[in-house]
């Protein structure tokens, strides 16, 4: 292996390792949102009726720990190959036709 072939071999290595690490730091989030959620969706449950600000608050909590849990799991990195794809074959499809058109 060139020196050159080693560089580039170790920077894909910890281009790996930093994707993983933060893709187990994105799960452990999201396990740790859905048991928090868990638990306030119990704790919703058992609250008493007098206590309608503590069940609003606990709502209020569960509606951000969901808002939390769809954001990290959606990226805007995960749209872009479907965007090109779109532009390539919508344009490729475009000049198609007018081709057709043209000849037609």
């Amino acid at each position: 292996m060139t020196n050159i072939d080693e560089t580039e071999f170790e920077n894909a290595i910890a281009s790996v390792e930093t994707a993983l690490n933060q893709l187990k730091e994105r799960y452990n989030q999201v396990k740790q949102d859905q048991t928090r959620r868990s638990q306030l969706v119990e704790q919703a449950r058992h609250t008493a009726p007098g206590l309608k600000a503590e069940l609003d608050r606990i709502q209020q909590e569960i509606d951000l720990i969901d808002t939390n849990l769809e954001s990290r799991l959606f990226r805007w990195r995960s749209l872009l190959h479907p965007f090109w794809m779109a532009v390539r074959f919508g344009g490729l499809g475009l000049l198609i036709g007018w081709w057709l058109k043209s000849v037609i």
